[in-house]
């Protein structure tokens, strides 16, 4: 695989394998008892989902959800794709993705997914945050706020499509 636009290391394996213990300590001590529907935004969500229901030690259901849009895009429009294989009502509702980059997208996510049914909680976990992100007023779990927002690839984030399958995160180099 070329590296050409792999830049500057951000996240080292290490590094994100203790972001995904945090997160997933944050929620196991929120839904301790609970039963929860997890729900990944596809595909950048799925590296990160699947560290983290690992070291879940609460009930959970797995769904899936798309909505794609380009790394650093604010006015995200595509179609939300949800096609809603487990029931989630009266349901604890977690979204998991790598990343809240512009948020503009998971604050559609968060609008599209409560209109659907009546939820016991809405809360999102990623790995990361970016700085500038919009306000998503749900509770929300991360490990890293970053302290800027350069366009970053790795650990299921894409450049191009490309660069997902890095086990760690860089900045991305034009």
């Amino acid at each position: 695989m070329s590296k050409q636009h792999v830049g500057e290391l951000v996240l080292s394996q290490a590094q994100i394998a203790e972001g995904v213990k945090h997160v997933a300590a944050q929620l196991n001590q929120k839904f301790q008892g609970e039963r929860v529907v997890l729900i990944t935004v596809v595909p950048g969500g799925i590296l990160f989902t699947a560290d983290l229901v690992r070291l879940l030690n609460f009930d959970i259901c797995m769904d899936y959800i798309s909505c794609p849009h380009t790394p650093g895009e604010r006015n995200n429009k595509a179609k939300i794709v949800y096609q809603q294989n487990i029931s989630i009502s009266h349901q604890h509702l977690v979204i998991i993705d790598d990343a809240i980059e512009s948020g503009g997208t998971m604050q559609r996510l968060v609008t599209h997914l409560s209109h659907q049914a009546s939820l016991k909680s809405l809360s999102i976990a990623t790995l990361l945050v970016k700085p500038s992100r919009v306000d998503i007023p749900v509770d929300q779990h991360f490990a890293f706020e970053m302290d800027s927002d350069d366009l970053l690839v790795g650990y299921g984030l894409p450049w191009e499509q490309r660069y997902r399958n890095l086990a760690y995160i860089s900045k991305l180099s034009r």
